[in-house]
């Protein structure tokens, strides 16, 4: 009988307690701040707060995902869905904390566009891209949708100096072997991202991560494929 303690276990439900509690405070902040007149959101900088505490509750999310993904307790609910439907929520979920910092998120894609995946987990990792976007962009980001060899293929493109040439060297799914202990960049966002695209399969086609610079708007570009 083997009684050393599951550390996975005890550090996957610790995470999930964090991520309860900061649900919590997110959900405490938001009330407050539809309560406090404009200048004084903008005196306490709320959507710094705001921002923070998202880019934190999706990291947890995602650790959570990797567990569940290495335990393959991983199940996804794929369906066919509108591309611009994601895209609008996006828009709606980002106009403050953006409007805050003077960039604009705008979207390019086909009305009628439409992609088989699971929507709760591409929004996922398209919040971690938008995160990572609004961290370094100029003024600019733009989502961008299209088809692509029998499936679709999402963008987030900024105005900003672009990914760090070590990355772009490192294969999405090897992110984590490229922690930047000067930045503190652990890439689990790109992991994850790469891990859950290689969920989404069609006969023998699988989903890519992808990430360049230049694109639209001459900064990085994260891109997804799902088939």
């Amino acid at each position: 009988m083997n009684d050393k303690p599951d550390f996975t276990f005890i550090i996957a439900s610790s995470v999930h307690d964090m991520k309860n509690s900061l649900g919590m405070l997110i959900h405490s902040v938001d009330e407050l701040c539809e309560r406090l007149p404009p200048e004084l959101k903008d005196a306490l900088n709320v959507s710094t707060i705001q921002y923070e505490a998202q880019r934190v509750n999706n990291d947890l999310i995602q650790l959570l995902g990797l567990y569940r993904l290495h335990n393959e307790m991983f199940n996804l609910s794929i369906d066919e869905h509108h591309v611009t439907d994601i895209f609008q929520e996006q828009l709606a979920h980002y106009r403050d904390t953006l409007a805050s910092r003077s960039v604009t998120l705008q979207y390019d894609c086909d009305e009628e566009l439409t992609g088989y995946f699971d929507r709760e987990i591409v929004i996922g990792v398209l919040n971690n891209a938008l995160n990572n976007a609004t961290r370094y962009t100029r003024s600019q980001i733009l989502l961008v949708a299209s088809a692509c060899e029998g499936g679709v293929l999402l963008e987030v493109h900024d105005d900003g100096q672009g990914y760090p040439e070590q990355l772009l060297k490192t294969e999405p799914g090897k992110a984590l072997r490229g922690i930047d202990f000067h930045t503190g960049s652990t890439n689990l966002g790109l992991y994850f991202a790469s891990r859950v695209a290689e969920l989404h399969q069609q006969g023998d086609k699988k989903g890519n991560v992808t990430i360049r610079n230049g694109g639209r708007l001459g900064g990085g570009v994260f891109s997804v494929y799902l088939p």
